[in-house]
């Protein structure tokens, strides 16, 4: 959510709040540098952002990236730690995972980080 510029959360105190902010800033610096690097093709479909908060480079850039991300993020989780113990879309192809971080095909394990914060 950060990434993409969804989060909810702004922090509870001043000092959460000073840190979101430059946690936010830093991430502008960032998508700014990516958004550097792209062909001027690329760079045409993000002009119009005026306030250069770089939304929606974020969610392309979220978009290409997340499976990877999540990988990462569950690759050290252990036995019983893994919020899915199974994989597949119906009762014929549901296969458990209990001592893995993810499924078979390596899918990415939850479509969480698209639900609104304020659902989950």
């Amino acid at each position: 959510d950060i990434i993409r510029g969804n989060d909810l959360y702004l922090g509870d105190d001043n000092e959460e709040k000073k840190q979101r902010k430059q946690l936010e800033k830093n991430i502008g610096k960032i998508f700014a540098q990516i958004y550097k690097g792209l062909t001027r093709e690329a760079q045409a479909k993000y002009k119009n952002d005026e306030e250069n908060n770089f939304y929606q480079l974020r969610e392309d850039w979220w978009e290409a990236n997340r499976r990877t991300i999540w990988k990462a993020i569950t690759c050290d989780v252990g036995e019983n730690k893994y919020f899915r113990a199974t994989c597949g879309n119906t009762e014929n192809t549901t296969i458990r995972t209990p001592n893995h971080c993810r499924c078979t095909d390596d899918q990415v394990p939850t479509y969480f980080d698209y639900v609104p914060q304020y659902l989950r």
